[in-house]
C-alpha cells in the first residue's frame, strides 16, 4: 500500500517541477492586412524578406517589412512580451525579390542569412536575407556579396546600424 502511495506522490511532484511548455504558433500567411510593426506600411507594399514574430499574449504575430527589422526587435532588451517563435521568408522559395511569398516561412532558429550583401530591402535598407538551404544562400552571395550566418550569430551592427545613404545598393530582381 505504500509503494503506490509514494508513487503517486512522487508523480505529483514532477508534475509540479516540470516547466509549463508552451508550443509555438504556426507561421501566418502573407496577406493585404499585413502591417509592418516599425512603419505601420503594407508589408506587401515593400519587396524582399519578411520576418513575423509571434509574442505571448497577442493573437496576431508582429509582422516587419524588412527581415533587418525584425532582427533588430530581437535584439533589442524593449519588448512588449515573451517570444513564442520568429519565421522568415524562405528567399530560395520566393517566387521573386518583390513576391517573397505567402506561405514560405521558416522558423529563424533553421534560416541561413545572408548578411553584408548589396541587396537593398523593401525599407531601402541593407537586408539581412534568409534561405532554408544553404546552397541557395551561397548562390545568392554569388549574385550580390556577402557572408552567411544563422541567427545567433548576426552581429549587431547587420540590423542596428546606421545605414550608409551613399552605399552601393541593389534591388535584387
Amino acid at each position: 500500500m505504500k509503494l503506490p502511495l509514494a508513487l503517486l506522490l512522487a508523480a505529483t511532484l514532477l508534475a509540479a517541477c516540470r516547466e509549463e511548455v508552451t508550443e509555438a504558433p504556426a507561421p501566418l500567411p502573407l496577406t493585404e492586412e499585413a502591417v509592418s510593426f516599425f512603419c505601420q506600411m503594407n508589408v506587401l507594399e515593400h519587396g524582399g524578406p519578411k520576418a513575423q514574430i509571434h509574442l505571448e499574449g497577442l493573437p496576431a504575430p508582429l509582422f516587419f517589412a524588412q527581415v533587418r527589422d525584425g532582427v533588430a526587435y530581437l535584439k533589442s532588451p524593449e519588448r512588449d512580451a515573451r517570444i513564442l517563435a520568429t519565421y522568415v521568408s524562405d528567399m530560395g522559395a520566393a517566387p521573386s525579390w518583390n513576391a517573397p511569398g505567402e506561405r514560405n516561412w521558416i522558423p529563424a532558429e533553421e534560416a541561413h542569412f545572408v548578411i553584408g550583401s548589396r541587396a537593398a530591402g523593401g525599407m531601402g535598407a541593407p537586408e539581412i536575407v534568409p534561405f532554408a538551404a544553404p546552397d541557395a544562400a551561397e548562390a545568392f552571395i554569388l549574385r550580390f556579396g556577402g557572408r552567411t550566418v544563422r541567427l545567433p550569430d548576426i552581429p549587431d551592427d547587420a540590423a542596428l546600424g546606421p545605414v550608409d545613404p551613399g552605399a552601393f545598393l541593389e534591388t535584387p530582381s
